[in-house]
């Protein structure tokens, strides 16, 4: 058998029934709960360094209470993904980005490390719900459309983010942290009534979706164990992933200045160039799989993403770094989206919730491997494991796809 037949031309793995209306009301709503739930995440992340601060934390104290976000997120996820079976995704997705909105407002209140620490397992905790929910609103989505849209929400992500770090860039200076996470707090209470309206109103909001003609289990009730199977190897797609994710967010700018000594203007723009082309990436990641269909995007990806890091990481040219960055981001883009999206396929909401928790796994522990391979080694070899990683989770997607039809 051929490492992909001609079959992969059809649209993320789906049957080849005629799609749906492609921007309908549901559609539109779940990308705002995706595009606040970035906002959200970025107006807290830049705003770190006046809540340390403000509790007078140090860089190991600041560490561990960050780490709270992550313990919070993968306690929470498997929950949410049985409570998607029993309430319906979209009204757990409702629920839970307006639960997570309010919660952004409270780490500016906080006065100790302890405080912030506890007050970070809730904003981990709704974070986690929110992110299972909507990705499996967005499974349900992308079969009843029969397109694969999946990436288009992750865009709304990523483009969230990107609003959300430059309004909090722009006010860092102009208001406190306490006002500035509180209005975006307020921004997404008011995206989870206006979008949670629409979305809960929008028809077949709660009815079982038919599966795909050769998914291995139906979404609802117990998995077999051949899609468990295959839920675990799209979640090792998906750590290997987010790991380079993590890996280049607290990485590329220190590369930048101390490996190829770049200004700190020009390095400043090295993750951004990483992110942008994210975006760009997923925003083209429907009209790529609808060509070449989800496996062959992510294999192509994971390829390109693994040629750009080496270039990146042994170059010894400014511009070279920036364009293997680009070429990560491009790489990666897609390939976090089509996996969780096969998992949710192919076991339902637990589905997406085991992905989930193994993809924010790699993105958790990406950052520390790579400082501890960097001072046993170095910057440039570290960065050489988020290449592996990249090939890896393009070799996994085959190998899925293998599974799949035997």
């Amino acid at each position: 058998m051929p490492l992909l037949n001609k079959t992969e031309a059809r649209p993320a793995d789906l049957d080849p029934a005629p799609p749906a209306p492609s921007w309908s009301a549901a559609r539109l709503a779940l990308t705002a709960f995706f595009a606040a739930d970035g906002f959200l995440f970025a107006s807290w992340v830049v705003r770190i360094p006046d809540v340390r601060a403000q509790v007078a934390a140090s860089h190991s104290a600041l560490g561990l209470a960050l780490l709270c976000i992550s313990a919070g997120a993968v306690a929470t996820m498997s929950v949410v993904g049985r409570l998607c079976l029993r309430y319906g995704s979209r009204r757990v997705a409702v629920v839970s980005v307006g639960a997570f909105s309010p919660v952004v407002a409270l780490p500016a209140h906080t006065h100790s490390v302890l405080g912030l620490g506890a007050v970070l397992l809730l904003f981990g905790a709704g974070y986690g719900a929110a992110n299972v929910a909507m990705n499996s609103a967005a499974v349900d989505l992308v079969a009843r459309l029969r397109r694969p849209v999946m990436p288009s929400f992750h865009a709304g992500y990523s483009l969230g983010g990107l609003l959300g770090a430059a309004v909090g860039g722009l006010l860092a200076g102009r208001i406190g942290a306490a006002w500035a996470l509180a209005g975006a707090a307020v921004l997404g209470l008011a995206v989870t009534a206006v979008a949670g309206t629409a979305l809960l109103r929008a028809p077949a909001a709660d009815r079982p979706r038919p599966a795909p003609a050769d998914a291995p289990a139906a979404t609802a009730g117990r998995p077999s164990p051949s899609a468990r199977l295959l839920v675990v190897l799209l979640g090792l797609t998906a750590l290997c992933t987010a790991y380079g994710e993590g890996a280049l967010a607290d990485w590329a700018t220190l590369h930048l200045t101390d490996d190829v000594h770049a200004s700190a203007a020009l390095a400043a723009s090295g993750y951004a160039a990483f992110a942008f082309a994210m975006t760009a990436g997923r925003l083209s990641g429907t009209w790529l799989s609808e060509r070449l269909g989800g496996t062959r995007v992510m294999l192509y990806g994971g390829l390109t993403a693994c040629a750009g890091m080496v270039a990146a990481a042994l170059a010894p040219s400014v511009p070279v770094v920036l364009a293997g960055f680009v070429l990560v981001g491009l790489g990666l883009a897609n390939v976090f989206p089509l996996a969780v999206a096969q998992a949710g396929a192919a076991a339902g909401p637990q589905g997406v919730a085991t992905a989930s928790v193994l993809g924010y796994a790699g993105m958790l522990v990406g950052p520390p491997v790579i400082g501890f391979l960097a001072d046993a080694f170095s910057l440039p070899a570290a960065l050489l494991t988020v290449a592996a990683g990249a090939a890896l989770a393009g070799l996994l997607a085959v190998t899925v796809r293998r599974h799949r039809a035997a």
